[in-house]
């Protein structure tokens, strides 16, 4: 018995036609609350080891219809990729398509991977979108030279001084000092670029999105990821994003043993459980609201 059903769509985005699946439980209308997964990075609607196709099909056997989409320029969709910070558009559509093809969902959850996640956040400060009611962020995109140089020195260096391979190949002369000694200047002109005045402006678009949101913030972080790390010092240093992490309605949750992609099982089933426990959540909140 075939637990979900799933439909190729088409939509219109600015002139450019962008391809999606919608995939919906298989017996009686799905939930009025519906999942619409944001693409991150330079990749297209299946993701790396198929973990949009195989979040969106977990999401359909819980009862909620769910949709992946190819942003402009990626994958089959036509037209220029207009970057993650420019897919409010790409977004908007893809919700419209969503509630045409699954036309029991009212609201929905908004879900993005890397740039994906950051994608999500700036379309809220954008369009304060009603129909959103909320974001669930795995891993959000926040470099910037200085995020990179400050990860790198906190995190990267630490941890290269601990390994045993490391003064094995300092003592028998492997080591290059002079390549090495260039890194670690980078990252301390990386700290000095962002004090001369780099633009951290999807950054500030990002915190507005989420400040201004009304509805539910679940942020999943791996704790083998680089993106996730850079992420968490950003959060520790800025008092705008303490602020925002204290507030009831958003979580960090910590993904154990993860990378960026998630690219174990274990991890991806544990990202699934909290997709739907959060889908669950909204739903129960939207009916106690009616």
């Amino acid at each position: 018995m075939t637990e979900f059903s799933e439909q190729a769509v088409r939509f219109d985005c600015e002139g450019e036609v962008l391809v999606g699946v919608v995939s919906a439980p298989a017996a009686g209308p799905a939930s009025d609350i519906g999942l619409l997964i944001v693409v991150g990075g330079p990749q297209y609607r299946v993701g790396a080891h198929r973990q949009f196709v195989e979040l969106a099909r977990h999401v359909a056997r819980a009862g909620y219809a769910a949709m992946r989409f190819d942003a402009r320029g990626m994958g089959d969709s036509t037209g220029e990729t207009p970057g993650f910070d420019s897919q409010t558009p790409d977004i908007e559509g893809a919700i419209q398509c969503l509630q045409a093809h699954a036309p029991s969902v009212r609201k929905v959850l908004l879900w993005g991977l890397c740039d994906g996640a950051s994608a999500c956040a700036i379309y809220m400060a954008d369009t304060q979108d009603p129909r959103v009611a909320g974001l669930a962020m795995l891993n959000p995109w926040i470099r910037s030279s200085e995020s990179l140089a400050r990860s790198n020195l906190r995190h990267w260096y630490p941890r290269r001084l601990a390994q045993s391979e490391f003064w094995k190949k300092l003592l028998t002369g492997r080591v290059r000092w002079r390549a090495a000694l260039e890194v670690l200047q980078d990252g301390i002109h990386g700290l000095r670029r962002w004090g001369a005045g780099e633009r951290a402006d999807f950054r500030s678009r990002m915190l507005e999105g989420l400040k201004t949101f009304a509805g539910v913030v679940w942020v999943h972080l791996s704790d083998k990821d680089q993106t996730a790390r850079e992420f968490s010092d950003v959060v520790s240093s800025s008092t705008a994003w303490q602020a925002l992490k204290r507030r009831p309605s958003v979580q960090f949750i910590p993904l154990p043993n993860a990378d960026h992609t998630l690219s174990t099982p274990a991890a991806r089933r544990m990202l699934e459980a909290d997709v739907v426990r959060l889908l669950k959540q909204i739903a129960d909140g939207e009916r106690g609201r009616g």
